[in-house]
């Protein structure tokens, strides 16, 4: 099945970009980032800016837009069957150059997750800005 990823939550001003691989059922499903209750994303957004599960969706964004935090996915397509990252095939990339252009005050990249961590040194690394650093982070996902 072929899958596609959202549009990034970002303003122009944005320092940080957190980037998973590819939404799961569930997001796509709500069409909503870490849409999944088990994810811990937004508990952990909730403790840093205030922006937790309880707040409604809309306005969690808003709150990560004043806060100049950025979410997007490596992936814009792929190939899965379900929501595992090990299901991941045929990865086509988000288009990172047009992006950081847009965005150029981006300084630091959590990656979250090993498979956004490696496709994002696969297919993005590249596009870095200069001055900008990333992390691979644990994954957020219960999986």
């Amino acid at each position: 099945m072929i899958i596609q990823s959202f549009k990034p939550i970002a303003a122009p001003d944005a320092e940080i970009l957190i980037l998973g691989s590819m939404p799961g059922i569930a997001s796509l499903e709500a069409n909503q980032y870490y849409a999944h209750l088990r994810n811990a994303f937004w508990r952990i957004m909730g403790e840093l800016f205030g922006a937790g599960i309880e707040t409604p969706y809309a306005e969690r964004q808003e709150i990560l837009l004043a806060r100049r935090v950025a979410v997007w996915d490596v992936l814009q397509f792929c190939q899965r069957y379900g929501s595992l990252d090990s299901n991941i095939k045929d990865e086509v990339p988000n288009d990172f150059a047009r992006f950081f252009a847009a965005h150029p005050h981006i300084r630091r990249i959590g990656l979250n997750g090993g498979k956004a961590a490696k496709s994002f040194d696969k297919h993005a690394s590249i596009y870095l800005p200069t001055g900008a650093a990333s992390v691979a982070l644990p994954s957020t996902s219960s999986a």
